[in-house]
């Protein structure tokens, strides 16, 4: 009888705790649905649904569909590079920060993301003014095609959004070894969702003044009527991403035991160029998304064929220019100059690929291929520490490439509609009898993003360096000295279980002094060489 009550007991108390969950699930999905339908405009709504009503298309009418794939294909292309700067950072850094670059590219991709999605894309390509625009936040209130592209919205979105996370990787290939992960969040966040979508709205969206020509600097240096252009972003993507690695690596200093040439040292060696060159060559591949999508339209066949071609021929130019400028004085063949050459070549003819013939993209990136180690000589003369070449590859090549436009235009092309038909005011170069008016406007918009873009970087990473503890720009001397992956990631990228030297985890749990260890053989360091 007694155990009869109990389990009485027990099944009532049984009833009771189900009822409280399920009361508590219920209450949770009420909450939930009345926060969707308070912010309706974020979710699927019947708000945001009528935003995006569908087009009706004619029994005949494919270029809205093919334009949307062409687009598609070519945003993948384009996020694909992803791997190979994961591939050209790691390479290129040391052992010891190989999961910390790694970690940095996939987290830097998804918070692009998010951001973009919230503000970026309406910074970027949202209605406003010739300064920013204040449209489509979180994509709300968008069409079923992004303007007169022909391309579906969200597609064009996607396409977008592969653009500002290369801008933002960049950024990091000159801050490697020692900046911190949640000193990298906060920059990045700022990179993504404020300094690139806003640069980008001057060049590229609607009603943006460099693009319009437009502004104080256009009347007086005398354009002529020209403005900026910048067909797939040697300014809008790479030297912005250049200068704020520039900006970064000034502020965070050399890593620790980086000796300069002038002082009797030299550059601290990569730790797999095989990684690094098989993510250059990946970089290559996804060019011809970013070149050639940069069309928005499969309709302008004959362009996208000049582009493709155009982006094959300067990278050749430029790999082979690189090598051969630089062994008359090293008397090596170098492989880290032809791949940091050639990605130079890519930078460079991203702006002009449309409007140059292909003896054009031969000589830009013949002469980017100069600029590029003519660009790391001077970061070691001014004892700037890039350990990818960020800035050179990046900043100066994308400013050649943007004023050498105004150089090579052929003065044959303008801009194609969606439709594929050139209805635009063509292109006209100096060389082709075009006069000064185009170089002027590219020089405009080249030396804006110079001075706007690096002046907000140094006041951006010089406010994050002073903040106080774990949440500052430079990682502390203990974890620098120690590695990064130790340190901030508990995991070293490498796990030497078989043959000689023992794993990091091993080393760490030892006791010894890990500024003293090589990682790669676990054997001590002499006195006068930093453990790699």
């Amino acid at each position: 009888m007694r155990q009869k009550l109990r389990r009485l007991r027990e099944e009532k108390d049984t009833r009771k705790l189900i009822a409280v969950i399920l009361g508590g699930k219920m209450l949770g999905i009420v909450g939930v649905l009345g926060a969707m339908k308070a912010f309706a405009w974020l979710f699927e709504s019947a708000a945001w649904a009528q935003g995006a009503a569908p087009i009706v298309h004619k029994a005949n009418d494919f270029v809205s569909p093919v334009n949307t794939i062409w687009v598609l294909v070519t945003a993948f292309l384009v996020f694909f590079m992803q791997a190979g700067f994961m591939g050209l950072e790691a390479g290129f850094a040391r052992s010891r920060e190989t999961v910390n670059v790694l970690l940095e590219c996939v987290f830097d991709t998804c918070l692009c993301g998010i951001l973009y999605w919230a503000i970026g894309f309406a910074f970027q390509f949202g209605a406003g003014n010739g300064l920013i625009g204040h449209q489509y936040f979180f994509l709300h209130g968008m069409t079923a095609a992004y303007g007169s592209t022909k391309v579906a919205f969200l597609a064009f979105f996607l396409f977008q959004f592969a653009f500002a996370d290369t801008a933002s990787t960049v950024t990091s290939g000159a801050m490697v070894g020692r900046t911190s992960f949640k000193g990298d969040i906060i920059y990045s966040t700022l990179v993504s969702g404020f300094i690139y979508p806003i640069f980008g709205h001057w060049a590229w969206g609607p009603g943006g003044w460099l693009q319009n020509g437009s502004g104080f600097l256009f009347k007086h240096l005398g354009t002529g009527g020209a403005f900026f252009r910048d067909f797939a972003g040697s300014t809008v993507v790479h030297t912005v991403g250049g200068f704020i690695a520039l900006g970064g690596a000034i502020v965070l200093g050399p890593r620790i035991g980086r000796v300069f040439k002038r002082d009797g040292g030299g550059p601290l060696p990569p730790h797999d160029l095989t990684i690094g060159a098989i993510g250059g060559v990946i970089l290559w591949f996804g060019w011809y998304g970013f070149n050639p999508g940069s069309t928005l339209s499969a309709m302008d066949w004959q362009g996208i064929g000049r582009v493709s071609a155009n982006t094959t021929l300067a990278a050749c130019a430029a790999g082979m220019a690189a090598v051969l400028f630089v062994y008359p004085r090293t008397k090596k063949w170098d492989l880290g100059i032809s791949v940091n050459g050639f990605l130079g070549g890519l930078v460079a003819i991203t702006c002009p690929c449309y409007w140059v013939s292909p003896a054009g993209a031969i000589a830009i990136g013949a002469v980017a291929g100069i600029v590029v180690p003519l660009g790391i000589d001077l970061l070691e003369h001014w004892r700037i520490d890039d350990p990818i070449g960020a800035w050179p590859v990046h900043g100066l090549a994308g400013i050649w490439g943007t004023l050498s436009l105004g150089l090579f235009a052929v003065g044959r092309y303008g801009v194609p509609t969606a439709d594929g038909v050139d209805k635009s005011t063509i292109v006209k170069g100096l060389l082709y009898g075009g006069g000064t008016a185009q170089l002027k406007a590219q020089a405009i918009g080249s030396a804006t993003c110079v001075v706007v873009v690096l002046g907000a970087t140094l006041i951006i990473m010089y406010a994050i360096k002073a903040i106080r503890g774990s949440w500052n720009l430079r990682l502390d001397k203990e974890g620098e000295l120690e590695g990064m992956d130790i340190y901030e990631h508990g995991t070293p990228a490498y796990h030497m279980e078989f043959g000689q030297g023992v794993s990091y985890t091993t080393l760490l749990g030892s006791g010894r002094d890990l500024s003293t260890v090589d990682r790669a053989t676990s054997a001590p360091v002499p006195a006068d060489r930093e453990p790699v």
